[in-house]
């Protein structure tokens, strides 16, 4: 019989090899005891690996008890403090280590949390599982943390002594509130109005910006939000307004308020989609009598807005000059965190469901990606609202957040199974798309692809794949920050940076080990980039619209001031 070693693995390899030895030595029997040698070893090394996470956590759990009695150990010759400083924002707060019961119960959270996810990573599973029990541990994790408890959550318990238990009245109001608008609020969300201090056909409303300078470049500028929300997140207050930016530098500014879907349109598909923006895009050219128009999409708004342009392709149109990406995916093989909550199962009931008519409710989408950060972005506020009593403050872009679009059934179901699903979009001919089938390849006008390195939504490394895919030539740029406000970064702010001038065609990130950290702003260089398509400068327009396409009301319009209920 084999002797047990130091290395459980080695000593289950030794005593197949022995067990073989007494079978008779026919194939099929050593072909059985191969593969069954071959499927015991992964998980054995994961027995290896818990057994060595189980130590670490012993380890961990002691340690808080040894800093309580850290001065009296420091008279002990040899004995050494463990004064590791906790730096989750969680239990940031001085309450946390001026009492040893919650510093204890905050540290053994932590080291229990770190070991469950090593446990975890250690299994011998697929990646794409692994990523989903992450992801469902994540949640369960961030719930029973300690900070989200009246009881375990020592800066709550001050609060309500310091406060007289008002603090508790004000949180059981503002419970109250979120209760029956079924979301937790992330911001005050009366401290803003649509068309006052943030920015007809079936699917979209088109808006024409008034020209703030006496002279705008020829060539205007088409702008295709995300479908999945409201426009304005490009259209705040005039200070971070991207719209207000490009229509002072001197640009001819149209931009897509795409209908908040509703049973009427519950038909309509992802072709529909498309077709929208071929529409906006001609009548964009008419209005300015511009042959071809610049045009940005962002996030899914990039994706449809590219998707027209190959469209446009290969009906032999070519009705832009220019094309800019803001954190787009057109590659889908690494979606991201989003793409481990999709599987086979999951599209296929949304198709059952709403595949052929119906609604995806925003409210729900809204949900899903506040969970990718739970923390910031869910018990953040329940900790803050309900067991400080303190309402959330004014802030524009989580109340753009927290102001959902519904879309069509078909036009969702569509996009997740040939996108996330399937990454059909990045194949040539892959998918056919208003009656064309769509080839990236062909869109071949320049381009400017913008990614923010910390994006959880579009990673940065899959927006900087996708860009491979287009025809013309494209200049990628990465900025800091995230999703949002990686884009929605105004000069006059002077913060963050982004990268410029990675190697061409390396690797992610050996692009972004030999690309250049310049300081500020990335609007500079678009707005740079961009005037080389824009055209001689022309007298801007004194009026919205023409004959054929009459302004049917003020700005914002109808569109983005409809509600999810």
């Amino acid at each position: 019989m084999a002797t047990p070693t130091t290395d459980p693995t080695q000593w289950l390899t030794d005593l197949v090899k022995q067990q073989q030895a007494i079978l008779t030595p026919s194939g099929d029997a050593v072909g059985m005891t191969k593969q069954l040698t071959e499927a015991l070893v992964p998980w054995t090394k994961a027995f290896n690996d818990l057994t060595k996470a189980q130590m670490q956590l012993f380890q961990q759990w002691t340690a808080p008890v040894q800093e309580m009695f850290a001065p009296w150990l420091k008279m002990i010759p040899g004995a050494e403090a463990f004064t590791k400083p906790i730096t989750d924002k969680r239990f940031a707060g001085e309450a946390w280590s001026n009492d040893p019961r919650f510093e204890m119960l905050a540290r053994t959270y932590l080291a229990t949390t770190e070991n469950l996810f090593k446990a975890l990573d250690a299994a011998p599973l697929e990646d794409k599982d692994k990523a989903q029990w992450q992801f469902a541990l994540r949640q369960i994790t961030d719930a029973v943390s300690p900070s989200n408890a009246l009881l375990t959550n020592p800066e709550a318990i001050d609060k309500a002594l310091e406060t007289g238990g008002a603090s508790l009245v004000d949180g059981a109001k503002l419970f109250a509130e979120d209760l029956a608008q079924g979301r937790i609020s992330q911001t005050d969300m009366d401290a803003f109005e649509v068309g006052v201090n943030v920015g007809t056909t079936e699917l979209f409303e088109l808006i024409h910006y008034k020209a703030t300078t006496e002279e705008v470049y020829a060539t205007p500028l088409l702008i295709v939000p995300p479908s999945i929300n409201k426009y304005y997140i490009l259209d705040l207050q005039p200070s971070n307004s991207f719209v207000k930016h490009a229509v002072d530098a001197g640009h001819n500014v149209f931009l897509m308020s795409w209908r908040n879907a509703d049973e009427s349109v519950g038909d309509k598909t992802w072709d529909d989609y498309v077709e929208s923006i071929l529409t906006a895009l001609a009548t964009t050219n008419a209005i300015a009598g511009s042959k071809e128009a610049q045009v940005l999409g962002f996030c899914i708004g990039g994706t449809l807005l590219t998707s027209a342009l190959a469209v446009a392709k290969g009906r032999g149109e070519k009705p832009a000059a220019s094309l800019t990406l803001l954190t787009t995916l057109l590659d889908f093989s690494e979606p991201g965190e989003i793409g481990v909550l999709l599987n086979k199962d999951v599209v296929e009931a949304q198709e059952s469901k709403i595949g052929k008519g119906g609604v995806f409710e925003g409210k729900g989408l809204a949900q899903v990606f506040s969970s990718l950060r739970a923390n910031d972005l869910i018990w953040n506020y329940v900790t803050a609202g309900y067991l400080k009593g303190q309402a959330p403050p004014a802030f524009d872009i989580l109340f753009w957040n927290a102001d959902s679009s519904n879309l069509p059934g078909p036009m969702y179901c569509w996009y997740l199974r040939n996108m996330y699903l399937e990454n059909n979009l990045k194949k040539p001919g892959g998918t056919t798309q208003a009656g064309v089938k769509v080839d990236l390849g062909t869109v071949d006008i320049p381009a400017f692809v913008f990614a923010a390195k910390e994006d959880h939504i579009v990673l940065w490394t899959s927006a900087y794949e996708s860009s491979k895919l287009l025809g013309g030539d494209t200049k990628f740029v990465l900025g800091a920050s995230g999703h949002i406000a990686g884009v929605v970064n105004p000069p006059a702010k002077k913060k963050r940076n982004y990268w410029i001038n990675g190697t061409e065609g390396a690797a992610p990130e050996a692009w972004l080990d030999s690309a250049e950290s310049v300081p500020g702003s990335w609007w500079p260089l678009w707005y740079e980039w961009l005037e080389k398509a824009a055209g001689e400068k022309v007298a801007a327009p004194t009026q919205q619209g023409d004959d054929k396409h009459p302004v049917l009301e003020a700005a914002p319009g109808q569109y983005v001031k409809v509600k999810v209920v």
